[in-house]
């Protein structure tokens, strides 16, 4: 029999069926039970005569919301079916959010999405690196807008060493998405002869209707099939369109294509700079180092030098000298204090130096000795002055 299930347990399964089989839900309804939260979450319902589903837009998705929710307008929602596994409810998590009228047209945006990323327009590996240093810069753009202005003024200001080509090119309107792909073609063929180049591609803001050609399936694919690296800047920041995705950079408006895609001559000038004072620091220190090293060297060859073998071999010379005088004085001291010995020795050994009337001098084996030392029987010599008297010790007493 088989185990039954936890509460947690069925839910994260019915979380993973709703999931998989509604991974994307496109849902229209009206607004109820709105709150804004202080969080940026906005929590809500959308119902119809019959029905209610509880949903939820996440701050990251609700920033981009361009306009506010109201209770009882009518919505196109775009988002998956989720469990809130803590309380066994369902709820659409939504990552889009519509006034209902225009879902025609976001159903076609997310159609050719959809279709554009199967076939891998969408993938980063196959995206091209921009240059550093860009050496001329494509526009496909109307030259008759404000933003190409504003991206002449940045561009003069930041990065004045990049040409800039205008590609005049319709933007909205009939046919506006024949005259990109037009336009593209061409930057693309100009910049094969030239290294370092890069294009971009866009406009201003306006509705999703002005911007619509930006969505185009032949305009994704000239994006797509083009060699060198485009930049899509198309409306605002909160602008989204499907140039973005197959373009190798999206930036949030034509002015932000050109800070992203050259460096600030201002930074290049400090890190130049720095570069130098690097490079200058390091040649003062090779110059230091080699300087120690060539001094240690003549250091070294003046140790080895004939002049400093001949001086080391006087100093010891000098040295051995000392020692030789030094030592012959301490022996002759020594040979003097030797004979000064003898001399005091022989001195008061001489027979006018023996004492007086009543004392003689007691030897044997013509060696001065202490006649206590020896017992009875012992031959001794006693000396005087004038006398040597041969004796033989016949007793011994101790007086004291």
């Amino acid at each position: 029999m088989n185990s039954p299930l936890s509460v947690n347990e069925l839910n994260n399964q019915i979380n993973g069926i709703l999931e998989t089989t509604f991974a994307s839900v496109y849902v229209e309804g009206e607004v109820s039970n709105l709150t804004y939260h202080s969080s940026g979450h906005i929590y809500f319902s959308i119902k119809d005569e019959k029905s209610t589903i509880s949903c939820v837009m996440f701050r990251g998705n609700a920033q981009y919301l361009k306009f506010r929710l109201e209770t009882g307008a009518k919505i196109v929602i775009r988002g998956n079916v989720t469990v809130y596994v803590p309380r066994g409810t369902y709820q659409i998590l939504c990552t889009k959010i519509e006034p209902s009228g225009i879902g025609e047209l976001a159903l076609a945006y997310e159609q050719l999405k959809t279709k554009l990323q199967i076939k891998g327009y969408f993938d980063k590996s196959l995206k091209k690196e921009l240059p550093k240093f860009p050496k001329i810069i494509y526009i496909v753009t109307s030259n008759t807008g404000a933003a190409i202005e504003d991206m002449k003024k940045i561009l003069t200001h930041r990065y004045p060493l990049a040409k800039m080509k205008l590609i005049p090119t319709l933007v909205q309107g009939n046919g506006a998405k024949e005259d990109i792909v037009r336009g593209i073609q061409l930057a693309d063929r100009l910049a094969q002869d030239q290294s370092n180049s890069i294009m971009i591609v866009g406009r201003g803001g306006g509705s999703i209707e002005d911007l619509w050609a930006f969505n185009e399936e032949i305009v994704a694919e000239a994006i797509f099939n083009a060699k060198t690296p485009i930049i899509s800047a198309v409306g605002h920041e909160n602008d989204f369109v499907i140039s973005d995705f197959v373009s190798d950079l999206r930036a949030s408006t034509p002015s932000n294509a050109i800070e992203i895609s050259t460096p600030n001559i201002n930074d290049l000038r400090i890190l130049v700079d720095n570069i130098s004072d690097d490079l200058k620091n390091q040649m003062k220190a090779i110059v230091r180092d080699k300087t120690k090293e060539i001094e240690n060297i003549k250091s070294l060859f003046n140790q080895h030098s004939f002049a400093k073998k001949f001086q080391f071999a006087n100093q010891t010379l000098q040295v051995i000298k000392n020692n030789l005088q030094t030592t012959f004085k301490q022996t002759l001291q020594e040979k003097q204090r030797k004979i000064d010995f003898l001399s005091q020795s022989f001195t008061n050994s001489h027979p006018d130096k023996k004492m007086k009337f009543g004392y003689v001098q007691v030897t044997k084996n013509e060696k001065i000795v202490d006649i206590e030392r020896f017992d009875i029987d012992t031959e001794v010599t006693l000396e005087t002055t004038n006398y040597k008297f041969y004796a033989k010790i016949v007793e011994k007493i101790k007086i004291n």
